[in-house]
């Protein structure tokens, strides 16, 4: 078995990729930690922002497609009362979606999605859900919420 000296130019150039492959982890990882320290209040921001969105976009679509049964507090009318503690705490946001989307047969609640034959896109229903869902924390109390259509 033979032995080689080193060699002083393979050295050097090994030393140097090594040298910048240690700088480039050290920058990743300072940039994972900022990205975690950022990350969670970017995202906090982008949520509340698109509910505020969706929220507006829902109030109008509410007064153009529901008020004339719900009423225009969701007090109730030809339709159920939608604003109140009742509704809004025993009815799941997938529920309020599935009943604004597919409507309720054999009652004048229509179907609002596109794919059932209405006017509406799931983002504009999600926008509806959401806007009855911002009436929830000051939502009366009323326990014959559903005293039209029964």
């Amino acid at each position: 078995m033979t032995y080689r000296s080193p060699d002083p130019g393979l050295e050097a150039s090994t030393n140097k990729w090594m040298a910048w492959g240690l700088a480039f982890m050290i920058m990743l990882i300072v940039g994972f930690v900022a990205y975690l320290w950022f990350e969670p209040t970017a995202r906090a921001d982008s949520l509340e922002e698109h509910t505020t969105v969706l929220t507006e976009m829902g109030a109008e679509l509410y007064d153009l497609n529901c008020a004339s049964c719900h009423g225009a507090d969701g007090e109730g009318g030809i339709g159920p009362a939608l604003n109140s503690q009742e509704f809004l705490t025993a009815a799941k946001d997938d529920q309020i979606t599935a009943i604004i989307a597919v409507g309720i047969p054999g009652s004048l609640m229509s179907a609002y999605s596109l794919e059932f034959g209405g006017p509406l896109t799931a983002e504009e229903i999600d926008g509806l859900t959401v806007y009855l869902r911002s009436w929830e924390e000051d939502a009366p109390e009323n326990p014959d919420w559903r005293a039209c259509c029964e």
